[in-house]
């Protein structure tokens, strides 16, 4: 395994293990088996490793995000849209441990995305345009980029649900399980129901 995999790989661990305060340079480099030195080559600091480990977490999540949503065929519902969209973020809270850790990372660093987060907007788009693609079959009459916010208000849901105290009570829970919980307020949210007016 290549020395710069090996740090980020070692980086990420130890965040999601501990946080990104508590994490010091000679403790991810012995992880790594690798020494001071690389980290500077390959990285230049410490805040530059752990950013980039981050980066490369969220890189992961989108490309499952993606591929999911971009499988949907053009007649797939909105409730397979939300299963599909949700997919990772259910899949970390089902399998608990350093996937649960890693995701709560990379949802934390979202709340401020770094800079570096700029690269990725190629992948939001293209999710975003995803998921426009099987709402447009719903909801010819709504605008594309009313169908962008609704999927953005989604994926700010999914944040959350990983980072309020309802996360704990969802840890651990069955695939399943958490599918019956939580798909419904997110098809709800893509879908756009409206509630009757009071008289």
């Amino acid at each position: 395994m290549r020395t710069r995999t090996r740090l980020m790989d070692a980086t990420l661990d130890l965040l999601a293990e501990r946080g990104e305060d508590s994490v010091s340079l000679r403790e991810i480099t012995s992880a790594a088996d690798a020494n001071v030195s690389a980290v500077s080559y390959h990285f230049g600091s410490l805040r530059s490793l752990c950013d980039a480990a981050i980066e490369d977490a969220l890189e992961h999540y989108l490309d499952a995000q993606h591929d999911a949503v971009g499988a949907l065929s053009p007649d797939s519902s909105v409730e397979q849209l939300a299963e599909a969209f949700a997919r990772p973020m259910i899949g970390a809270l089902a399998s608990g441990g350093r996937d649960l850790a890693v995701m709560r990372l990379v949802a934390r660093t979202a709340l401020d995305a770094p800079e570096g987060w700029r690269r990725f907007g190629t992948k939001f788009d293209q999710i975003d345009g995803e998921c426009v693609r099987v709402l447009k079959a719903y909801f010819p009459r709504i605008k594309a980029a009313e169908l962008v916010l609704r999927t953005r208000l989604v994926a700010g849901m999914l944040n959350w649900a990983i980072l309020a105290p309802l996360g704990t009570s969802l840890r651990g829970r069955s695939r399943r399980h958490l599918e019956r919980l939580v798909l419904p307020a997110l098809s709800g949210a893509f879908g756009g129901v409206t509630l009757p007016r009071r008289s």
